[in-house]
C-alpha cells in the first residue's frame, strides 16, 4: 500500500497529500518519496533508489516527471468513494435521481426507483471533463468568497451602527431619564431582538460559504491526483461530486445575493419620536441617520398593485372539488401546488401551467422545501399519517422515502435538517430520518389548535395557526410561546407563509382575508388581499420573490390566484 503524508504550503494554505518513500517510512522517517518502481509497487527517495537500482537493475521506475504513472494515493480514492454514511462506499448510481449511493442509500432512498445500476456498469459511456469542473470549480469558490466578504463586511457595518446607536442614547441618559425608560422599553429592545436575529441569520450564512469553499476546494484538489490515471470509476464518482457541489453552490449564490441586496433601517416609531417632541429645548437628538445592507426586512408592507387568476384543474382529476391546501416555489422558479381534494401534488411551469402531477394514497395538507429539487409533504388519511417525500427531476415528480407517525400530519416546516409537524393539538421536532426529537408545545383544549407552521429565515422563531380560536402564536426554537396575536378579521386563520425577507403572511379562511403580520407576529401591518379582491376560503399562500408576486390557493376552486405586489 502506497505511504503518503499531509503537508502544509506557507501560512494559510490548502493541505495537499504526497508520498513517502516507503524504506524511510519503514525506518519511521518521513521523507518525500521521488521515484515510483512499478514492480515492487513502492516509493523511493532519490537517496534509496540509487540503493534499489544495483539490487533490482532491470525494475521500470517512474520520476516525479511521470507522476501520471504513479497510483492513486489511498487518502484521495478512499475521499471520492466515500460516501455521506461515513463507512459506507459508493458502489451504485441511480438514474432516476442522478445520485450516487451506497448499500443503505439504496435501501433508504431508491428503493422505488426503476434504474439503479453498479457504478461499474455506468462508467461505459463517455465521462465528462474533470478539468473542466475543476476550472469550475474555481470559478464558484471565487464568488463564494465575495459572498463570504459581503456577510463579513456586513457584520461589521451593522455592529458599527449599532454601538453608535447606544453611544448617543447614553450621553443623553443624565437629562432625559424618565423619558429614557419609555425609550429602553421600545427601541432599545427593538435592536436587540433585531440584532439577535440578524447575527443569527449572518453567522449562519458566513459558516455556510466556509463549508461549502472547503468541500469545493477538497474536490478540486483531488481531481489533480485522479485525471490522467485510467480510473474510470473514480473518474465518474468525482465528476457527479463535483456538479451536485457545484449546484448547490451555484443555488447558494444565487438565493444570497438576491437576499443581500435587500436592505433595512433601523426605524424610529412614533411612540418614541412623541418622546422626543418634548425634548425640544433639549438640542436636536440623532437617533439613527444610515441605512446598513441586511438580509431581510420583516416589517417591510407589501402593496398589491394587480391580479391574474390561472386554472390547475387537468383532465385526469377524480374528483369536481380542488382544494389548494399549500404552495412552494422551487429555487428554478417553478411551482408545486397541493391538491388536496385529488390526493396529488401538481407541477406548474413560470406561466402557471400544469406539467407534472404526482399521486398519494392519503390528503396532502401542507409543504415545505428540503433541498432545492425535493419537498417533503405531509399527507393525512384514515390509516395514514406521514410525510412523503418529492423530488423534482427533469420535469418530473419522483415519489421518494415516506416517513410515517402515529399522529395526524396537518403543518410542516424544515430548519436545519430538522422536521416540524403539527398534528392539531401539538407542534413536534423530528430528525430527517423520523426519529422524534422533542415535543415543542402542545394545546388539548380543542381540536385544530396548532393547525399550520412556518418558520422564520433564521430558524429563530416558529409561527402556529390556531384555527379553531382564531389566532397566530409565535413560539421560540424550543417551544416557548413568545407572542399570542389576535384580530376579529382572522377568522380560521389556516395557512401561513414566512418571506425570506421574514415578512409573515396568514390566510383568514372563514374571513375571506390575507393579512401581513410583523417579523414578529406581534400586530397587524397591512389588508393584502380581501373578498372584494375576489378572494374566497384561502387555505393557502406563498410568496415569489422572482416575480414579486403573491399565489393564494382556494377552497373547492379551479384556479389559483397571483397577486402583483411591490
Amino acid at each position: 500500500m502506497a505511504l503518503f503524508s499531509q503537508s502544509n504550503v506557507g501560512k494559510g494554505s490548502d493541505s495537499f497529500t504526497d508520498f513517502c518513500c516507503s524504506p524511510c517510512q519503514e525506518h519511521k522517517i518521513d521523507q518525500w518519496a521521488e521515484f515510483y518502481c512499478d514492480n515492487c509497487l513502492k516509493f523511493y527517495c532519490a537517496k534509496c533508489i540509487n540503493l534499489h537500482g544495483q539490487l533490482f537493475g532491470k525494475h521500470v521506475t517512474y520520476g516525479r516527471g511521470d507522476t501520471s504513472k504513479w497510483p492513486v494515493c489511498k487518502e484521495v480514492e478512499d475521499f471520492i468513494q466515500k460516501c455521506d454514511h461515513e463507512d459506507k462506499r459508493l458502489e451504485m448510481f441511480c438514474n432516476d435521481h442522478n445520485q450516487l449511493c451506497c448499500t443503505n442509500c439504496a435501501f433508504l432512498n431508491h428503493r422505488q426507483c426503476a434504474k439503479v445500476v453498479l457504478i461499474s456498469e455506468s462508467v461505459k459511456g463517455p465521462l465528462l471533463d474533470l478539468q473542466q469542473l475543476s476550472r469550475k470549480i474555481r470559478t464558484v469558490l471565487v464568488e463564494l468568497k465575495k459572498l463570504q466578504n459581503y456577510w463579513d463586511t456586513n457584520m461589521q457595518s451593522l455592529q458599527v451602527l449599532y454601538n453608535k446607536q447606544l453611544h448617543e442614547i447614553g450621553q443623553t441618559r443624565q437629562k432625559i431619564n424618565t423619558i429614557l425608560d419609555e425609550i429602553e422599553k421600545t427601541t432599545l429592545k427593538e435592536l436587540e431582538d433585531k440584532m439577535t436575529s440578524l447575527k443569527a441569520s449572518v453567522n449562519t450564512n458566513v459558516d455556510n460559504c466556509s463549508k461549502l469553499k472547503n468541500e469545493l476546494t477538497r474536490l478540486r484538489d483531488t481531481i489533480h491526483d485522479i485525471v490522467d490515471k485510467g480510473k474510470a470509476e473514480l473518474s465518474f464518482i468525482a465528476s457527479k461530486k463535483c456538479l451536485e457541489k457545484i449546484n448547490q453552490s451555484e443555488t447558494y449564490l444565487k438565493e444570497n445575493f438576491v437576499q443581500v441586496e435587500s436592505s433595512l433601517t433601523f426605524h424610529v416609531d412614533s411612540d418614541f419620536q412623541e418622546h422626543l417632541s418634548k425634548l425640544s429645548g433639549l438640542g436636536r437628538i440623532v437617533v439613527c441617520t444610515q441605512a446598513v445592507p441586511l438580509p431581510g426586512a420583516p416589517n417591510k408592507v407589501l402593496t398589491v398593485q394587480g391580479q391574474s387568476e390561472y386554472d390547475v384543474k387537468i383532465p385526469s382529476d377524480t374528483t369536481k372539488r380542488i382544494d389548494i391546501s399549500a404552495i412552494c416555489v422551487l429555487s428554478n422558479d417553478q411551482i408545486l401546488v397541493a391538491d388536496h381534494g385529488n390526493k396529488r401534488v401538481k407541477l406548474l411551469d413560470h406561466q402557471y401551467q400544469v406539467v407534472g402531477n404526482c399521486d398519494f394514497n392519503a390528503c396532502p395538507m401542507d409543504m415545505c422545501i428540503i433541498t432545492p429539487s425535493e419537498v417533503a409533504v405531509s399527507v393525512v388519511g384514515n390509516k395514514t399519517h406521514g410525510a412523503q417525500f418529492v423530488s423534482i427531476n427533469d420535469g418530473r415528480l419522483v415519489k421518494g422515502r415516506k416517513l410515517k407517525f402515529k399522529h395526524p400530519c396537518h403543518g410542516i416546516a424544515n430548519n436545519q435538517q430538522d422536521l416540524y409537524l403539527t398534528s392539531g393539538t401539538a407542534l413536534y421536532k423530528y430528525s430527517m430520518s423520523g426519529d422524534l426529537l422533542n415535543k415543542l408545545y402542545e394545546d388539548t383544549s380543542d381540536d385544530f389548535v396548532v393547525n399550520m407552521c412556518a418558520m422564520s429565515p433564521s430558524g429563530d422563531k416558529i409561527f402556529v395557526t390556531n384555527s379553531a380560536q382564531g389566532k397566530v402564536i409565535t413560539l421560540a426554537r424550543d417551544g416557548t410561546v413568545i407572542c399570542t396575536f389576535n384580530d376579529l378579521e382572522l377568522v380560521w386563520p389556516r395557512g401561513i407563509h414566512v418571506t425570506a425577507q421574514g415578512q409573515v403572511l396568514v390566510c383568514g379562511h372563514f374571513s375571506h382575508i390575507i393579512l401581513q403580520l410583523d417579523g414578529e407576529g406581534k400586530k397587524k401591518m397591512a389588508h393584502l388581499v380581501t373578498w372584494s379582491d375576489g378572494l374566497f376560503d384561502p387555505m393557502s399562500v406563498c410568496y415569489n420573490r422572482s416575480s414579486s408576486s403573491i399565489i393564494v390557493g382556494q377552497k373547492d376552486c379551479d384556479n389559483i390566484l397571483v397577486f402583483k405586489v411591490k
